[in-house]
């Protein structure tokens, strides 16, 4: 019966977002929509790291960069299809997460975040030097070449509404199969307690090596369609550091090592600093960086298990009370 009624949840979840830039005709309204989305997408890929193995990594922007780099030079040099560059990004960004978490994973802790975030801005160096490889600090703009499917360029934002779409089904379920699966609840025993972990046969290396391939693949994916959105690449842009808090922020307000605990912290956050935007502009300077800090320091203390776990102790209590059937 339970089964039935997340099924049936899911199904009108999923109806109603396929639906939802067909009843909605604002240009901005969709925009936020695919912003909402994107960065769901960017979160449901830290969390596997971040979340369910508690690697409070910093530094995905690197990754993104990598996946946007990739394929905007594989399009602009040799006329290569965003499609095929996204994976050709992802997988950039798996062999130099190799060496990065051979790196980053022999510290723990605050040493392991500051890590990442040096690898990252690292990175952002070595691409505003390459100039004439890519292009420097002045960045390009990507080739409009109008109504063209097969290079991730369409005349409507409802295109790439389902395009990103496509990407968080994807990616949720990747994070739905590896979190029924054996290595999910590896994953958990080394969030919990690595020592302890290890100490009962868990390949703690290889199995933060393997997942971290993972979400940086998801993370380049979301870089490479990040840049065909916008029509324009630089190094700041790419391995913006705001990236790296974005994607960690969004899953620990929603509820980090849960499945859709980063989509709910996007919605939230993101539908509060377009709301704001909308509403104020610039006339308060800062207001979206206070609220968000408001909201984060709200839900640790009141709640560090996010707003999903604040869900589901509600559930729990609305199901202890109802009356048990005959």
């Amino acid at each position: 019966m339970r089964v039935t009624r997340n099924l049936l949840g899911l199904a009108l979840g999923a109806a109603i977002l396929i639906a939802l830039p067909l009843v909605v005709k604002s240009s901005f309204a969709v925009d936020i929509f695919i912003r909402i989305l994107l960065f769901s997408f960017i979160g449901v890929a830290w969390n596997l790291m971040g979340g369910y193995a508690k690697q409070l990594s910093l530094g995905h922007a690197a990754y993104f960069g990598l996946g946007a780099y990739t394929s905007t030079l594989l399009q602009i040099d040799f006329g290569v299809s965003p499609w095929i560059g996204m994976v050709a990004g992802g997988v950039v960004a798996m062999l130099a997460s190799l060496p990065i978490g051979w790196l980053c994973f022999r510290l723990r802790g605050p040493y392991f975040t500051i890590a990442t975030i040096a690898t990252a801005q690292a990175l952002m160096l070595i691409f505003l030097k390459f100039r004439d490889f890519a292009w420097g600090a002045e960045g390009t703009t990507i080739p409009n070449l109008g109504s063209a499917p097969l290079m991730m360029q369409f005349e409507g934002k409802a295109a790439y509404y389902y395009v990103v779409l496509g990407l968080l089904a994807v990616g949720l379920t990747i994070t739905w199969l590896i979190e029924r699966s054996w290595m999910g609840y590896y994953l958990v025993a080394i969030g919990e307690d690595e020592d302890a972990a290890e100490a009962i046969g868990v390949n703690a290396p290889r199995i933060k090596r393997d997942i971290y391939m993972i979400s940086a693949f998801l993370t380049a994916c979301a870089g490479t369609f990040y840049t065909q959105y916008i029509y324009f690449i630089d190094p700041a842009t790419a391995f913006s550091f705001n990236i790296s808090i974005e994607a960690a922020l969004v899953s620990i307000v929603g509820g980090i090592g849960t499945l859709w605990g980063p989509v709910i912290g996007t919605v939230l956050l993101e539908t509060t600093s377009a709301l704001l935007q909308s509403w104020l502009g610039g006339s308060v300077g800062g207001i979206q960086l206070t609220v968000y800090s408001l909201i984060l320091m709200a839900i640790i203390l009141w709640r560090p298990t996010g707003l999903t776990g604040v869900a589901t102790d509600a559930y729990r209590r609305f199901a202890s009370r109802r009356p048990a059937r005959a």
